[in-house]
C-alpha cells in the first residue's frame, strides 16, 4: 500500500487547466519567455576555461611576487608536475588518499546510522522534538574539532579518534534535515494511511520513508562536504597518515611543492566526491 497526494484530492492527479496566469508548455506565461537552456557543452568549456584563467593568474602572482619571496617561488604552479611525480613514484599519495576515503566514509557512515533513526523519531514525536531542541543546538554550535583531545584521551592515539570527528561534524546536518522533512509530512496523509489499515510501520514504510527520502538523501550530501573539510584538520593531529598528515610531513620536510600538490589534491578529491554524491544520492535514482 501507498499513500501519495491523490489520495487526498482526485484532482491532483489532473494538469490544471491553463489560464492567463498559468504556463502553457511549450509557451509563456505570465512570466515572459523561459529562459533558454544552456548547452552542456557550454557550461564545460566556460568551466575550463575559468579553470585555465585561474593557473594563469597563480603562474603570474608567482612569477611576479617570487623573486622577492622565496616562499611564493616555491609554490609556483611550475613545480606542481614534478612533485606529483615524485609523490607518485613512492606510493605515498595514494596510500593517503585511501586511508583518508576509508575514514570519511566510515565517519559518514556513523552519521548516517546515527542521524537518520534520531530525526525520524525527533521529526515524528513533537513532545521529543520540544525536549531536543535546545540540547541538539547547544551542542552543534561546538566546533567538531573541540572533541581532539576528548577523543584522543578516549579513543587513544590512531583513526578512531579522527573517525569520531568526521561523526561528529557530519550527524548534525543529517538529523536536522531528516527531522525538519520528517516534521513537515502532511498528517493528512498519515491519516489516510490509518484509515486504509495501516499500523506504525507500514506508516513508516509506506508514507514516511518516501516523503523525507529526497530531503534525506540531500543532508547526506551536506553533510558529506562537512565531513570532508574536518577530516584534513583532525588528521593533523597525532595520526601519521592521510592527507591531512603529509601536509605537516612536508612542511616539516621543507617540501612545499609536494605540500601545494596535496593541498591540490585534497581539492580535487573533494570537488570529484561531491560530484559523486550529487549522481549517487540523487532523488531520482531509483
Amino acid at each position: 500500500m501507498s499513500v501519495s497526494p491523490t489520495d487526498l484530492d482526485p484532482r491532483a492527479a489532473d494538469p490544471a487547466p491553463a489560464g492567463p496566469g498559468r504556463a502553457r508548455p511549450g509557451g509563456s506565461g505570465a512570466r515572459g519567455p523561459a529562459r533558454p537552456a544552456v548547452p552542456r557543452g557550454s557550461a564545460l568549456a566556460w568551466g575550463v576555461l575559468g579553470a585555465v584563467a585561474a593557473v594563469l593568474a597563480w603562474w603570474a602572482l608567482t612569477a611576479i611576487g617570487g623573486p622577492g619571496n622565496p616562499m611564493l617561488a616555491a609554490v609556483s604552479p611550475l613545480g606542481v608536475p614534478g612533485a606529483l611525480a615524485s609523490l607518485l613514484s613512492t606510493g605515498v599519495l595514494l596510500q593517503d588518499l585511501l586511508t583518508s576515503t576509508m575514514r570519511l566514509l566510515s565517519g559518514l557512515a556513523i552519521a548516517a546510522v546515527l542521524g537518520i533513526p534520531a530525526g525520524v523519531l525527533i521529526g515524528l514525536h513533537r513532545p521529543t522534538r520540544w525536549a531536543t531542541a535546545l540540547p541538539v543546538q547547544f551542542v552543534r554550535m561546538i566546533s567538531p574539532l573541540s572533541w581532539a583531545p576528548v577523543a584522543v584521551a578516549l579513543l587513544g592515539v590512531g583513526s578512531a579518534p579522527v573517525v569520531f570527528l568526521v561523526a561528529a561534524a557530519a550527524v548534525w546536518p543529517v538529523l536536522l534535515g531528516t527531522s525538519a522533512a520528517v516534521a513537515a509530512i502532511d498528517p493528512r496523509l498519515v491519516a489516510v494511511a490509518h484509515t486504509l489499515g495501516a499500523g506504525r510501520a507500514e506508516v513508516l514504510r509506506t508514507v514516511v520513508i518516501p516523503s523525507v527520502r529526497p530531503a534525506v538523501l540531500q543532508s547526506v550530501r551536506l553533510a558529506l562536504g562537512i565531513a570532508w573539510v574536518v577530516l584534513v584538520p583532525a588528521e593533523m593531529l597525532g595520526v601519521t597518515s592521510g592527507l591531512g598528515y603529509e601536509i605537516l610531513n612536508a612542511r616539516d620536510r621543507l617540501a612545499y611543492e609536494e605540500m601545494l600538490v596535496v593541498i591540490l589534491v585534497i581539492g580535487l578529491l573533494g570537488t570529484v566526491i561531491d560530484l559523486l554524491a550529487r549522481v549517487l544520492l540523487s532523488p531520482r535514482r531509483r
